[in-house]
């Protein structure tokens, strides 16, 4: 299933760039499969055996309007194909390709308060910098880390929190 959702991404992905249209055809494959994920019906038909590929083009014609050739012309291939099933790993393998085009980098910030506007661009600023990436920043409270703060930088994690040196703490006393 990943090498068929990562060949069909690839196509896509090119055939957009070719044409210049890799943002609108993000966001209309997105919001295509958030449809999709949120209504059981919808994925029962484009997904089920039992419906015709004739009568899921024509389901697909009533369901999107307005959508860009490039993208009415992919789900059409997925529908013919029957792979619409992976439609949602294809939509993941797509955004990672758009992100490494855009050279966007996702940072995740956690601290136990609300943090100053200037500090998170301080730390966003110093990042990008760094990576010489975009940095596409989510900032989130979470009391449990009781201070400091946690920064997750692609797969990578700087945690700096009152409970992560607690918990060292814990374990060195615990092996002593």
């Amino acid at each position: 299933m990943e090498e068929i959702a990562t060949v069909y991404a690839r196509a896509l992905f090119d055939v957009a760039k070719d044409q210049d249209k890799l943002d609108d055809v993000r966001d209309q494959l997105g919001a295509f499969t958030d449809a999709l994920s949120e209504t059981r019906d919808l994925q029962v038909f484009f997904f089920s055996p039992y419906f015709s590929t004739a009568e899921k083009e024509d389901g697909l014609e009533r369901v999107v309007s307005d959508a860009d050739p490039v993208v009415l012309n992919f789900l059409e291939l997925l529908i013919e194909k029957h792979r619409m099933p992976v439609i949602f790993r294809i939509r993941a393998i797509f955004d990672a390709l758009w992100e490494e085009e855009n050279k966007l980098l996702p940072v995740s910030i956690t601290s136990a308060v609300e943090l100053d506007e200037a500090v998170v661009k301080q730390l966003v600023d110093r990042i990008a910098e760094q990576t010489d990436r975009k940095v596409e920043v989510t900032s989130e409270v979470d009391p449990d880390i009781l201070g400091g703060i946690v920064v997750q930088v692609g797969n990578s994690v700087l945690d700096a929190s009152v409970r992560n040196r607690l918990e060292q703490l814990r374990k060195q006393v615990a092996k002593a």
